[in-house]
């Protein structure tokens, strides 16, 4: 087979595009000191310089981390939209090309076609929304350069088998791009492997599903290198900032594998309750982390869910998915929840409104000039389902205690200046959690109010709460240490402090020991299991423990 070479599909002026250079582009020499050069400001803020245009270090790691050459991998932001705009800005002329793809499938590739002027050819799927590879090739013609294929596809979820793409790649005479967002949920494999073989072909992938970056807005497209130094020469320049290139390199060695086993072991579970209610004509299969489903009646359905605090994804108005919600899988206490309420719209019960179902949740976002941090906790939720962040392994460490030994589910995550101090993480991850656990308690009704701890572990750790809305707080520990893991001893008192009196709590903590890991660990667990006591409710008791009737 004659090999296609992707430059016969560029536009010509792309092909003959000088691109811009930045400061940092035009030198590549070392042992330099003073930056004069980008007319940055020179004093030192943290965010002064210029972020690495090119991001080698994130292609290096990248391409390890996918097992390709540095040189075929394109890094963008906006999630997969930027790789998905450049492809038609290089391989489309307006007003003269046209690209193909199957409808339903994701939004951006037509809207993006609009933007820049190109027609966009829609196929209809085949049975059960397969993908339909001979009407696809019958739409194409001398004016089309694209063919659009998301693998596994979205709103559908169902995976396009790579015998089809090798095929549409192989009789296509133009670009081939597949869209693998949400690959990490399949087994049907990705089509990385088949770009030795294909220069016509481009894989995009993206680190805001399965990897839950969602928030870093980090795409990625991996192509023949030819095709890879185009997008990085019509890309603007800096299209990625420091901060979020930091953070990325911080977390790209993360093992998801747990996590992605756990969202497919409840996807196929939710998939199999949902075929049981009676009000569901079908569960499409899905090798992706949602399900899309056909209802009865799907506008009614997704408003009992809003009703309940729970949001899906209403498709019955897009095209071919007429009656159906897409519903992505939570974690197992907000399937368990989702349950709940299918259950109760199936026997045509009336769903509570959030606010009115006796929960004791919260969410605290708090964003500082130091840290930008988000807590939420659940008093009675499952302490298995936590998720602790804060770049301080034994912080984080000490922090896991709290949900573990005190029976209530607990996520934060939180981005501070750690290049300057661990003072301001830490004392504003205290100040958010005391903020979240008094805005979960409510009107405090029917709690105990009081929690006390004795000895635990090779420590003698004790420590007591009053929840009654009085601060105050006594510190009786020492350390022998200024350190423990990456993790300031000094700070430990200044951190339950600031939790204290944002909970608004008198918080008593006492604790001896000759090991300094062991030391902080039994006065986590047992601030732990303090707090667990005194937040301890009588379901149905709606008393004040209070003899002046107010907390």
């Amino acid at each position: 087979m004659k090999e296609k070479s992707p430059l016969a599909y560029v536009r010509p002026n792309i092909l003959g595009l000088a691109p811009y250079s930045t400061a940092r582009d035009e030198f590549k020499g070392g042992d330099i000191d003073v930056f004069i050069d980008a007319n940055e400001s020179p004093y030192p803020t943290g965010l002064n310089r210029y972020p690495d245009p090119r991001h080698h270090e994130l292609k290096r790691r990248v391409g390890r981390l996918m097992g390709v050459k540095a040189d075929t991998v394109f890094i963008g932001g906006a999630g997969s939209d930027e790789a998905i705009d450049l492809v038609y800005r290089i391989f489309c002329i307006p007003g003269r090309d046209n690209v193909v793809a199957m409808s339903p499938t994701y939004g951006v590739y037509a809207v993006s076609a609009a933007i820049n002027d190109v027609e966009y050819r829609e196929v209809p799927p085949g049975p059960d929304y397969s993908f339909p590879v001979d009407d696809i090739l019958a739409a194409v013609d001398r004016k089309t350069k694209v063919v659009w294929i998301c693998s596994p596809n979205n709103p559908t979820g169902l995976a396009v088998p790579l015998a089809d793409i090798e095929r549409v790649a192989c009789e296509f005479d133009g670009m081939v791009v597949v869209d693998e967002a949400y690959v990490d949920f399949s087994s049907a494999g990705s089509a990385i492997g088949l770009l030795g073989r294909y220069p016509n072909l481009i894989v995009l992938r993206t680190f805001s599903k399965a990897r839950g970056l969602a928030g870093l807005r980090i795409g990625l497209a991996f192509s023949d290198q030819r095709v890879a130094a185009l997008m990085a020469n019509v890309k603007y320049p800096y299209n990625i900032n420091g901060p979020t290139q930091k953070e990325l390199l911080r977390r790209m060695d993360t093992d998801i594998s747990a996590r992605v086993a756990e969202i497919v072991a409840e996807r196929d579970a939710l998939a199999s309750r949902l075929e049981g209610y009676p009000f569901v004509r079908k569960v499409y299969h899905s090798d992706a982390n949602f399900l899309l489903v056909k209802v009865d009646d799907a506008d009614a359905l997704y408003n009992s869910l809003v009703e309940a605090g729970i949001l899906v994804r209403n498709r019955n108005r897009v095209a071919h998915c007429q009656g159906c919600l897409r519903i992505t899988v939570g974690t197992p206490a907000e399937n368990r929840r989702l349950v709940a309420v299918l259950e109760a719209f199936g026997e045509g019960a009336s769903v509570l409104p959030r606010g009115n179902d006796d929960s004791r949740r919260s969410r605290v976002e708090r964003q500082t000039a130091e840290t930008d941090i988000t807590v939420v906790i659940d008093l009675d939720g499952d302490s298995a389902e936590s998720h602790i962040d804060t770049g301080l392994k034994f912080f984080d460490h000490m922090l896991s205690q709290l949900p573990h030994h005190g029976g209530f589910r607990l996520d934060i995550v939180c981005r501070g200046d750690l290049d300057v101090d661990e003072h301001h993480t830490m004392e504003d991850v205290a100040i958010a959690l005391g903020d979240a656990v008094r805005m979960a308690l409510g009107d405090k009704r029917g709690i105990e109010r009081y929690g006390f701890v004795l000895p635990m572990d090779d420590c003698r750790a004790m420590a007591l709460i009053d929840l009654g809305g009085r601060i105050d707080f006594c510190w009786d520990v020492e350390f022998t240490r200024e350190m423990v893991g990456d993790t300031p001893t000094e700070m430990y008192s200044h951190f339950f402090a600031s939790f204290a009196a944002a909970l608004r709590a008198n918080l008593h903590i006492s604790a001896r020991g000759g090991n300094n890991h062991h030391l902080a660990e039994a006065v986590f667990k047992a601030v732990a299991r303090a707090l667990r006591m005194a937040v301890r409710r009588e379901r149905f008791s709606y008393s004040l423990p209070s003899s002046k009737g107010v907390l």
